[in-house]
Order: structure tokens, then C-alpha cells, then sequence
């Protein structure tokens, strides 16, 4: 696709999210801005007739990027430079140890990762975009999920058999949606870019697999997926590890025919798809369409597409 075909789907896919209240307008979000920096700096909140909190909030934009070093140099280049960065710089401290307010930063954004890691899917989600669920080998739980990768690359029997009867062989393009490590990063990224997916995919004439969804997943379930439907190539979006307090970011992986034995030399991968400082989620879906009539056109994905890019030189 061009330049200009790639805008025009991005625009018409963006003009429908707003039209369904999936996107704020900008204005919109201007407001949403100045009202949180307005009454999020300080919350002062009644729990009970006993029981008061008064403290600021130091998850808020503007909490963030007060310093918490005394006597610097330059007070107003520290904060044009914590402004221009997630890294923790300028927090100073209380002898050795980090000041209250670091330490409780520090402790809400932790928990945030853990929330994205350890909570599932809305299944509401799941619905609205039909896409019907499948198992792993991870027959234990989330703990189980975390310490035997392993299994969470092979899908279970019962799956198999459901993805053999519910599911269209040997399309141009199979899109599969992973929890993988956030599941936030999933319910925030998906109303975005699988509509700019199915779209994009239509407009080129590239046919399109029955999507469905992997409970417990892993990278490494591609291989099964190719062996199981034959398609041209699998798109596999799957939550990324959370980062301390980031846990929307969302990977697409792809891979051009994926059989049992690949491994990831033999994929490609969009990745830090998110709104506000990653990979803008319409943008990534119309690229990664591009990317799929390119794996196509060369047969091939990862280092087989480099090399035989290499070779046509």
C-alpha cells in the first residue's frame, strides 16, 4: 500500500472509533488534561467519619516530574529533562534510603504492572469482535503460566480440535489475539488496531482467517497455529511484558507459513504498540499489513526475508 492509501485508512478507521466513543475528540482529551491536572495534584478524600487521607497523588503527570532534589544546579533544566523521560531522575533522597514519595510512586506503579499480569481479559471485549477462546498446555493458572513458557507455546488438544472445526484453512492472513503478560495492554490496544487490520487486509485483497483468542499464551504458538490452518502468514497480537507503571504495551508478531521448529529468526515483530510515546496502534495495524504483502512478495519472514532481499540485489 502507498503512503496515501495508509493515511486514508487510518482516517477512516479514526473517524469511525470517535464515532463510537472509543477515541476522544481532541478537544475532548484537552479538557480531560486540565481537569486531571487541576484535582489530581492534591487528593484529600474521606474514607469514614474517622479516617482522612490528605496527600498528593504522585501518579499524576504533573507529580511526576516535581524534583526531588534539593539545590540543583538548574532547577528549571531538571524539569524540562524529567519532563522528556519515564526514567526516575531527580528524586533525590532521605539519607541512604528513597523519600516517601518515591517509595510510593514507585509502589502504585508496581502495581499496576502486577494488575496488567495477573488479570484477565474482559470478556466483553472478546465478544465484540467474536473471537472465540482456546486453551494452552497451562492447565495450573497464572503461576504456572509464569514459570513453564514452555507449555503456554503449544496449544492443548481440545484447542486444536476446536481451531480445526471453527476455522478457515489456508487464508492470506490469520490474526490470533494472546494475553500473553498484560492483559490491559490488550483491552486498550485491540478496539484499535483490528479494525484497521480487517480494513486494510479487505482493501489489498488479502483473505482473512477466522480470528480467535489464546488463553495463557506465548509467542511460540504460532508454530501450531501454521501447522493447524496453512495460512500465508499469522499476526499474533499479544500483550508485552509490563514495565514498571507501563502496562499497555502491546507486540504484533508475524511469521510467513510458521511450522513446528521456528523460532524467532523466523518472525517479525512490531512492537511498543501504545498511544502517547509508542508505536501508535491504527498506524501499526496499516503497517503491518504492508509488512504481510511483503513477507508474501519474498516468501519468507525474518532473517529467510532479509536474505532473499538480499539475493534479488
Amino acid at each position: 500500500m502507498s503512503d496515501d492509501h495508509i493515511d486514508e485508512l487510518i482516517e477512516a478507521v479514526l473517524r469511525q472509533l470517535k464515532a463510537e466513543g472509543l477515541v476522544a475528540s481532541s478537544s475532548n482529551l484537552r479538557s480531560q488534561a486540565d481537569n486531571s491536572q487541576t484535582a489530581g495534584s492534591h487528593t484529600h478524600t474521606n474514607i469514614s467519619a474517622d479516617l482522612v487521607i490528605d496527600s498528593d497523588d504522585p501518579t499524576t503527570s504533573m507529580q511526576r516530574i516535581i524534583p526531588g532534589l534539593e539545590n540543583a544546579a538548574d532547577q528549571d533544566a531538571l524539569v524540562m529533562l524529567m519532563e522528556t523521560t519515564t526514567a526516575r531522575i531527580g528524586v533525590g533522597r532521605a539519607g541512604y534510603r528513597p523519600k516517601t514519595k518515591t517509595l510510593q510512586l514507585f509502589q502504585s506503579d508496581f502495581a499496576i504492572s502486577q494488575d496488567a499480569l495477573y488479570r484477565e481479559v474482559d470478556p466483553v471485549l472478546l465478544q465484540k469482535f467474536d473471537l472465540f477462546q482456546v486453551e494452552t498446555m497451562i492447565t495450573e493458572g497464572k503461576e504456572q503460566y509464569l514459570l513453564r513458557p514452555d507449555l503456554g507455546r503449544k496449544l492443548s488438544s481440545e484447542a486444536m480440535a476446536l481451531i480445526k472445526s471453527r476455522c478457515v484453512k489456508r487464508a492470506n492472513i490469520q490474526i490470533c489475539v494472546g494475553d500473553g503478560l498484560s492483559a490491559t495492554a490488550i483491552e486498550v490496544n485491540i478496539p484499535k488496531i483490528m479494525p484497521v487490520l480487517i480494513s486494510g487486509c479487505q482493501s489489498v485483497g488479502l483473505s482473512l482467517g477466522t480470528p480467535f483468542f489464546i488463553h495463557h499464551c506465548r509467542v511460540g504458538v504460532m508454530n501450531d497455529i501454521g501447522d493447524i490452518l496453512e495460512p500465508d502468514v499469522v499476526i499474533l497480537l499479544i500483550g508485552e511484558r509490563p514495565g514498571l507503571g507501563r502496562a499497555e504495551s502491546m507486540s504484533a508478531y508475524m511469521a510467513f507459513q510458521p511450522r513446528s521448529g521456528d523460532t524467532d529468526a523466523d518472525r517479525e515483530v512490531i512492537c511498543n504498540i501504545f498511544d502517547n510515546g509508542g508505536t501508535n496502534p491504527l498506524e501499526a495495524g496499516a503497517y503491518a499489513v504492508q509488512l504481510a504483502q511483503t513477507m508474501m512478495k519474498n516468501r519468507g519472514s525474518g532473517v529467510k526475508m532479509r536474505l532473499s532481499k538480499d539475493s534479488e540485489r
